[in-house]
Parts: C-alpha cells; structure tokens; sequence
C-alpha cells in the first residue's frame, strides 16, 4: 500500500517493504519478518541493519531471547527526506564550485576555448566574483554609471571582497559627469582609472580580463547575462588591446585632464 511512495522517500524496495510490515503489525522477530516478506533470511537481517542504521526501527532483546524489531514513528521518515534534501544541495553546491573547472580541463583537453554561460543576477554574481580568484591584475572595460544602476548592490560586495584580497585593477570606463562626480569612492590604491570619450567609443556594460580569462556581462530591465571564456591566446589578445588603450587614454586623476576630443 506505502511501499511506491517509501521508495520515492529514499528507501530501498526491500527496507519499504519490511517497514510497512513493522507499521501493520507491530514488533516482529527477524525469522517472521523474513517468512512474512518472503525475504531470504540474510537478505531480511540485512535490510533490518539499514533500517536500524536510518533509526526507521529499533531493536529489543531482553535476557537473551530473541530479538524483535520494531517500526519508529513515521515522522522520522521527514528526516530522512529533509537529510537527502540537504545532501542534495550540497552536492549541487559543490557541483556548481568545480563544473567550471571540470569544463576547463574538457576543453583544454580538445583545444578548445572553455566558454561558460550564466543567466540572472545569480549568474551575474557568479561571473563577476569569478575574477577574484586571479593571481594578478585585473583589466577592465566598463560603463559604471549602467553598472551601479543595474547590479549596484553585487558590485559593492565585490568591491569590498576585492579590497580584502587587494587585487589590483586598471579601469577603462566612459568619460562622463557621473565618474568624475563619483571618482573620490573609489580607492586609489586597488584601482586606478582612465576614461574614453562614450560619444566616440561606447560600449555596454562591462568585460573584465585576468589571468587567461574573459568576462563579459550584459545586464538591462530585460537582460541579465554573463559569459567567461578562459583561453589563454583570447585572453593574450584582449590584454594587449586593453593596454593599447590604456596608453592613449586619460587618467581620471591626472592634475589636468586632456581634452575629451582627444581621448581615445
């Protein structure tokens, strides 16, 4: 009668079988357990031990005769499925902290880029936090004032996060009333930052490069996605034309800035 749904809640055919004899019948010693099921004998002391092991059961011998077993109160059966429930989690915990790796060593195994896609704002965090585990410097590309509109509360966690480690970055962004009126939050001596004309040169967002990898983010009321591709010739690449522009562009905390016209 139980014995589909004891399944579905973790128990073997076996232990959801004698289980719901021990709930019918009450306490049974092992040979009537084992005749009423139909279970071999040492099948039955079997599954008896992992019903006992999930505390489904409990065992009573007084004076040496012979044991019997009897059914705990279903409600432990919640127990057992909240404890799946949570391994679970951190099975997909743990999943979700190597599979980019895993991906990694695939790819590389081919020769071939690794690309990860992620959607949301949990994807968004993800990629973002990515850059943390750098063992050096991270070149930026990004529009702050879109960025602080659209995952304010993701960066300021990343930015302390980053502070802490002491990771260095070099920021290109849009010149602009808002990161000149902003520049004194940030901090000098983990971020350094240069400006391009966005009339001239826009783009969207934000795309970060360290180590060999590439991170790119879109986020808008309607898109929230965010790409890493960890290659080591894209990622050569990119940090050369960073510092390409890096070198024409202006400083947002020069003495005196160039004119925008002549900003890259």
């Amino acid at each position: 009668m139980y014995e589909q749904s004891l399944i579905q809640a973790g128990l073997s055919a076996e232990m959801a079988q004698v289980y719901e004899l021990l709930l019918k019948t009450g306490p049974l010693p092992a040979g009537k357990i084992s005749k009423k099921t139909g279970l071999k004998r040492g099948l039955a002391y079997k599954t008896l031990d992992r019903l006992l092991e999930k505390q489904l059961i409990t065992k009573f011998e007084e004076n040496e005769k012979v044991a019997v077993f009897t059914a705990t109160h279903p409600l432990k059966l919640q127990d057992l499925i909240d404890s799946r429930e949570q391994k679970v989690k951190n099975a997909k915990l743990a999943m979700e902290n190597v599979l980019p790796n895993l991906v990694s060593d695939f790819n590389l195994l081919l020769g071939k880029p690794d690309v990860v896609f992620y959607e949301g704002e949990a994807g968004i965090e993800k990629v973002v936090f990515d850059s943390l585990s750098t063992k050096g410097e991270i070149y930026q590309y990004i529009d702050n004032e879109a960025a602080n509109k659209y995952f304010s509360e993701i960066n300021a966690r990343y930015t302390k996060k980053r502070k802490e480690l002491d990771i260095k970055k070099k920021m290109i962004t849009v010149d602009g009333e808002y990161i000149r009126k902003n520049k004194s939050n940030y901090d000098r001596a983990i971020t350094d930052i240069h400006l391009i004309d966005g009339s001239r040169f826009p783009f969207a967002i934000a795309m970060q490069i360290y180590d060999n990898k590439i991170s790119y983010l879109t986020m808008t009321e309607n898109k929230k996605i965010g790409i890493i591709i960890d290659d080591q010739f894209i990622s050569r690449m990119h940090k050369t034309l960073f510092e390409y522009t890096w070198e024409k562009s202006v400083s947002l905390f020069a003495d005196k800035a160039k004119e925008t016209n002549s900003s890259v």
